[in-house]
């Protein structure tokens, strides 16, 4: 997949993060670069990170925190999501393939539910 297309790629991971804007801190929204912090502040008095997505030279990267600090969300994984995890908590995509975003979206909300429910938001 040529590099053009990641702006498609991007779109879309940054839709599946757009839902919860209006409940977070929006840090960057420009083109290739969508982030998103929590209203919680760390004991260093920065807010806790939530999730993100960029465009890279090479494919284009999703974070999302909520995995790194509950890993029992990822249990339930598919094989083909994890494939796409570099490290604990990026998710690297060239190219858009709906079950995997759908996939995606569901673990977002299942990370944003699980930090509601610590009182991380």
């Amino acid at each position: 997949m040529a590099a053009a297309d990641f702006p498609t790629v991007y779109t879309a991971l940054r839709g599946l993060l757009a839902p919860y804007a209006d409940r977070l801190l929006v840090r960057h929204d420009d083109e290739g670069h969508y982030y998103l912090d929590t209203r919680h502040t760390r004991p260093n008095g920065e807010p806790l990170f939530f999730a993100a997505t960029q465009v890279k030279r090479t494919y284009v990267s999703f974070y999302l925190m909520p995995v790194y600090v509950f890993p029992e969300l990822l249990d339930t994984l598919s094989a083909d999501l994890r494939k796409r995890m570099q490290g604990k908590s990026c998710f690297n995509f060239k190219q858009l393939e709906s079950n995997l975003l759908e996939e995606l979206a569901g673990l977002v909300g299942r990370g944003y539910t699980r930090y509601q429910e610590a009182g991380y938001l």
